[in-house]
């Protein structure tokens, strides 16, 4: 029986999508809704610290490529090469808009759960150290299943 929770997947490191699962995770618990957001693959670098990670030669140059953090995602759209970001942020602070990072603060003080995906990490050799101190753990795909089963609200982004 779906419980009064909320479960988002968030696949996506894009700047507009990873606002859209903050939004919403905020949104479900403001409502008084448990709500998880389990991170894997570019969704991880929503939150991940902004380090260099992987020890191997191609984990070392896809963390170079792909740095953590929230300051480093690029909207899935318009990016000019990190033009986009720099745009879409300022229009955010004109319009009184929350940044990501506010979101995220606010998504801990609502007591999100914040997941991060055990074989996304054990691909890109991203450790837990690399991830923000909040995030209350790597856990595999049944525990996500778990959430979700149990969840009223299921969401992919």
């Amino acid at each position: 029986m779906a419980e009064n929770k909320a479960t988002i997947i968030l696949l996506s490191g894009d700047m507009d999508k990873v606002f859209a699962a903050f939004i919403i995770a905020t949104g479900a618990a403001a409502a008084g809704m448990d709500t998880t957001v389990f991170c894997t693959f570019w969704g991880i670098n929503a939150i991940r610290k902004d380090t260099l990670t992987g020890k191997s030669f191609m984990a070392r140059m896809l963390g170079l490529l792909n740095r953590g953090g929230l300051r480093r995602l690029n909207p899935s759209k318009f990016s000019f090469g990190g033009m986009g970001r720099w745009m879409f942020s300022k229009m955010m602070v004109d319009k009184g808009v929350a940044s990501l990072e506010e979101l995220r603060e606010t998504m801990i003080d609502l007591d999100v759960h914040l997941l991060a995906c055990k074989m996304s990490m054990d691909v890109m050799e991203i450790t837990p150290e690399d991830l923000i101190d909040e995030v209350e753990g790597v856990v595999g795909v049944a525990k996500m299943i778990k959430e979700a089963a149990s969840s009223s609200i299921q969401l992919f982004i």
